[in-house]
């Protein structure tokens, strides 16, 4: 009986990081697709919101599955294998290593765990780029188009920098998030501890967001591509900057949006996440 609900405490984890993304997802999809645009292309935001409107109404929450599975699965393993990490570590690791050392090992371990879900990242970048419209119809069409004429393989174009985001990130967010939220007021009530919640996630992702917003714009040029050789990821870097100008501006064009995103969306993971974990 004990183990029973020692399982259940570990799962948890898992059921609040799915639902607190699933939650996510859906409310800041549509901004995540102007940024999309905006990373691919290089657009501003204005050039990218017209471009949706072009594609109509219907094509708004077109890829919205892969981002959703995507998402909810990687949110899980983010904090349900942290957690599980962080405890098998601190049992088995030598006492002399600090513990901020182990659970940062940790969150590196969850981050490229989570990199097994490339596909998905990979499908919606398919299916958000109007080039690839009038090829793929829906998530499984394209999942299957991809298996049957490129190979698996071609389902982890971007993997590199998924890796050099996903591990960095993670150590950054789990390390960060008690002491910023010690900074805060201290909270009195629900509704409180619902607020620094929000603001610590938020603060946090939106600053990892613009940290790491070069590796994202890499991996949405390289998997936005269909076939063909696979190339590194200095070498695709390279390729968006000479096609920017050089500019540092331009590569970076999309990252205001994305800040706003990000604090939007870690605020609201973060928050449903405590709020959850409280209420199981």
């Amino acid at each position: 009986m004990l183990e029973d609900a020692r399982l259940g405490t570990q799962g948890k984890h898992y059921v609040c990081g799915s639902i607190a993304a699933f939650t996510n997802i859906v409310v800041t999809f549509p901004i995540q697709k102007v940024l999309f645009r905006q990373q691919l292309h290089g657009v501003l935001a204005t050039e990218a919101v017209q471009q949706l409107q072009r594609d109509g109404l219907r094509n708004l929450y077109r890829g919205l599955l892969p981002p959703l599975l995507q998402k909810s699965t990687t949110v899980a393993i983010m904090f349900g294998l942290y957690e599980d990490f962080s405890r098998v570590l601190l049992d088995r690791v030598n006492n002399g290593v600090p513990e901020v050392v182990t659970r940062s090992f940790a969150a590196a371990l969850a981050g490229t765990a989570e990199a097994i879900l490339t596909p998905f990242e990979r499908v919606q970048t398919l299916l958000q780029d109007h080039r690839h419209h009038g090829r793929f119809n829906n998530t499984a069409h394209t999942f299957r188009t991809l298996l049957t004429e490129y190979g698996v393989r071609e389902c982890y174009r971007g993997l590199v920098p998924i890796l050099l985001r996903n591990g960095p990130s993670n150590v950054l967010f789990f390390g960060l998030r008690g002491p910023i939220k010690e900074q805060l007021p201290e909270a009195t009530s629900r509704a409180g501890h619902l607020v620094n919640d929000f603001v610590c996630g938020g603060v946090l992702g939106a600053a990892l967001g613009i940290m790491f917003y070069p590796l994202n714009v890499v991996k949405s040029r390289a998997q936005s591509q269909v076939g063909g050789a696979f190339q590194p990821c200095r070498m695709v870097l390279l390729t968006v900057w000479r096609e920017r100008g050089g500019s540092l501006a331009m590569l970076f064009r999309g990252a205001h949006l994305n800040y706003h995103r990000s604090l939007l969306s870690w605020g609201i993971i973060n928050a449903t996440y405590e709020l959850l974990l409280k209420l199981i």
